[in-house]
């Protein structure tokens, strides 16, 4: 008989400090987790994610760009999530009816065992059902709209600058069909043509409005306006086909909850 294999983590805050703090208390009051990785935002432990698939993930709930919720919205009932949050007064219930797990910062010793006690419990008992478990999202929806209303109106990007033959150009991001990583290079698509810039995927997504331009691939992101149709694919996977292009763009699984909303 096979010895159950060590359970996992995957830790995500934007303060190294924070996200090292958490993993000290863990190591004291869990020493059979491990670590796997730290996340520094959303994007990124969604990539890692998807590399490591760890057991449990901590998501701090505001991280810039994709915060702590909608990046749950990704993982949906593939870990077991456990959100960290300074702002006591309106997540604590929320989470609760979720039957989610919480840490506030800065959190205690005893509040961390507790949290220990209950996914050590949980991970005894039944496995994770395959597949999403909407239940859990009008939890994460009302959570997403309480940031929203929390959060300050950010100034998104007007324009991006490209080099295109001897020129520079400037196209408005209304014009942007979609934008897709070429390894240190980004490829912004337009119908008047198509531009490389020195800027990554994972810059450019904090910087355009989220209600018009949408990540569907650790390497891709859509502009909404030039979806024709969204087709579903197997194992949790979908294709984006676009409006008078050729072009078919993939959608993986920890994005397709965008697709879900609409």
């Amino acid at each position: 008989m096979n010895a159950p294999t060590a359970p996992t983590a995957l830790i995500a805050d934007d303060e190294p400090l924070l996200r090292d703090h958490l993993a000290a208390h863990l190591a004291r009051a869990w020493p059979a987790l491990q670590i796997v990785a730290q996340a520094r935002n959303g994007r990124e432990a969604l990539e890692l994610f998807d590399e490591l698939t760890p057991d449990i993930v901590f998501l701090d709930v505001h991280m810039p760009g994709l915060n702590g919720i909608e990046t749950a919205r990704g993982i949906a009932r593939r870990a077991d999530l456990v959100f960290v949050t300074a702002y006591e007064q309106y997540a604590v219930q929320a989470f609760e009816q979720g039957a989610l797990d919480y840490l506030v910062k800065p959190f205690d010793p005893a509040r961390l065992a507790d949290t220990v006690q209950r996914l050590q419990a949980r991970r005894a008992g039944a496995a994770h059902p395959p597949g999403h478990d909407t239940s859990l999202d009008p939890v994460l929806d009302r959570l997403a709209d309480e940031l929203r209303k929390r959060a300050p109106a950010p100034a998104y990007l007007q324009w991006i600058k490209a080099s295109v033959g001897q020129s520079v150009r400037l196209i408005p991001v209304d014009e942007v069909v979609y934008l897709r990583s070429d390894e240190k290079y980004t490829l912004v698509v337009w119908p008047g043509g198509e531009a490389l810039i020195r800027k990554t995927i994972r810059e450019l997504a904090d910087e355009l409005d989220p209600a018009r331009f949408v990540q569907i691939h650790r390497s891709s992101i859509v502009n909404l306006r030039h979806v024709a149709q969204v087709q579903r694919g197997a194992n949790e996977t979908a294709d984006v086909h676009l409006r008078g292009r050729p072009e078919v763009l993939p959608v993986s699984r920890s994005y397709l909850h965008v697709f879900r909303q609409m």
